[in-house]
């Protein structure tokens, strides 16, 4: 009987433990937002011969299957075309369109307390993709992804730290009707956060309506306009060197509704561009230029973010490659050269290829979010949540995802170095004193100011205790955790008598 009451004194004191570890630190010492910068794998002459060769693709390559009105637009402002037909723009326009663009923008929520600035050389990381199936909380084998699926995603990453903003990570392939598709995609995302969101359109005549609801939701006619929560994804050129005539008419639907743009360059190196990374790096500066062409012929400065991401392929087998030191390089000298020109800049990070959560995983997230991060990016996606080479999505991914942000967080931080951190005071103290510096003031304000304390994912147990605690892997331990997060955070982000009018006005499919 006392060895049981001694067992279960044991069980209480470790669970006590595991709850203090589990509360938000009283300082965050691993802020979103901090500066990066501090890696570039491009020289300066690097980044000037590579936009050198980016405008000199424009201006004698050109862009094809330019839709009509942008092609009457940009003759209007300084293009031609050349001898094969292709829309060329001089190397005087792109550079005046550079210099007139958007260098920044506020990314608002729905509450302002998610605010963030974007441009400079600030990180935040944050989700994307389009996966087409879940990693099952039950199975742990791969399925269709649902409505039900992006609503609990969505819900999950309104709880998480170190995610900025929610853009949709997976299709809700149970909703097979366009229209309803894009409706219900957007009404998901603000019934379940109130962080900013991203979404994409299938069609333009979704556009209006969705930016209607949004109103709605924000209590008046023409609200989002004054605070744009949303942005919208599209991919405006197919690559390599061709305009998408669907995503194009999205782009105008959105900027005549005031909704900030996000457009994606998402080429193949050695498929849809060059295999070599100066080539490639070219090709898609090129290819995202021509987007920011196509954006600002019809509204100069308009807030957009300047996202090349370049992918990669893997040349023997034709297969995409989320993870590696190639494209942690290319999206990381992506975002350099961005923000070399001073536009608001989006890459990607966190691609695992791997189909677990499991060690590869985790060295192919680890590697890429920090890569990204360092180079200054100021928007990273798919930054937490993406498996299988972005076709799947897993819950626990995401919540591990998360708090490994928080050491990319804290090695972005970097060092401070003042007189109260070089501790000469501290030192002296401890050297004619104790001996130590446990327990020392200087100590306990480092404690909480500069060391990121893990949560119950990360196990810093001894191996007796991890054993008695039942050898629980990472993946078990964010199993259970963010079975707890779905059942206790359910937040009600829309007033219930406007999600009423909402509902009866639109064909709503969550319940």
């Amino acid at each position: 009987m006392a060895a049981k009451r001694r067992r279960r004194s044991k069980l209480t004191a470790r669970e006590a433990m595991h709850a203090k570890r589990a509360l938000a630190p009283e300082i965050n010492p691993a802020p979103p937002g901090a500066t990066g910068g501090q890696y570039k794998p491009l020289s300066e002459s690097d980044m000037q011969q590579i936009y050198a060769n980016a405008l000199r693709i424009l201006s004698e390559i050109g862009m094809g299957d330019v839709p009509d009105a942008l092609k009457e637009k940009a003759l209007e402002c300084g293009a031609n075309l050349n001898d094969a037909g292709r829309l060329c723009y001089p190397v005087s326009m792109v550079e005046d369109i550079i210099a007139g663009a958007c260098r920044e923008f506020v990314f608002y929520g729905r509450d302002s307390k998610h605010d963030f600035e974007i441009g400079g050389s600030s990180v935040h990381y944050g989700t994307g993709g389009a996966a087409v199936q879940t990693l099952d909380l039950d199975s742990h084998t791969y399925r269709a992804a649902t409505l039900a699926d992006l609503a609990d995603f969505t819900r999950l990453a309104d709880h998480l730290t170190n995610v900025s903003w929610f853009t949709r990570c997976c299709v809700a392939t149970d909703v097979p009707d366009l229209t309803d598709l894009d409706i219900n995609t957007a009404y998901a995302l603000i019934k379940g956060t109130s962080k900013p969101i991203g979404t994409s359109f299938t069609i333009a005549e979704t556009v209006d309506p969705i930016v209607d609801m949004f109103d709605m939701a924000l209590g008046g006619n023409d609200a989002f306009r004054k605070r744009p929560f949303c942005k919208a994804h599209i991919s405006p050129v197919i690559s390599p060197l061709r305009y998408g005539e669907d995503a194009f008419e999205v782009a105008l639907a959105c900027i005549n509704r005031g909704m900030p743009l996000n457009n994606i360059i998402a080429a193949q190196s050695g498929a849809t561009a060059p295999a070599t990374i100066a080539g490639m790096l070219s090709s898609t500066l090129a290819e995202t230029l021509a987007a920011l062409v196509m954006v600002n012929v019809f509204a100069p400065g308009y807030p957009m973010i300047f996202s090349n991401w370049p992918f990669v392929i893997d040349l023997r087998t034709g297969s995409f490659c989320g993870s590696g030191g190639e494209i942690t390089l290319l999206n990381a000298g992506s975002a350099q050269l961005s923000n070399w020109l001073g536009l608001p800049s989006g890459a990607a990070s966190s691609m695992s290829d791997s189909k677990a959560v499991d060690a590869q995983m985790g060295l192919e997230k680890a590697m890429s979010s920090l890569g990204v991060g360092l180079s200054g990016c100021n928007m990273v996606y798919e930054s937490v949540g993406m498996t299988a080479s972005l076709l799947g999505a897993s819950f626990e991914s995401m919540l591990i995802d998360d708090e490994m942000l928080s050491q990319a967080y804290r090695i972005l931080r970097g060092v401070e170095v003042t007189e109260e951190t070089l501790g000469f005071d501290a030192i002296k103290e401890a050297v004619y004193g104790a001996g130590h510096f446990l327990g020392g003031q200087h100590t306990i304000d480092a404690m909480q100011r500069d060391y990121f304390w893990p949560s119950t994912l990360t196990d810093r147990q001894a191996p007796a205790v991890w054993e008695e605690d039942g050898a629980k892997d990472m993946w078990q331990r964010a199993n259970v955790k963010v079975r707890q997060i779905l059942q206790e955070h359910q937040p009600v982000y829309i007033d219930p008598a406007v999600d009423a009018k909402i509902q009866q006005k639109y064909n709503i499919l969550l319940t």
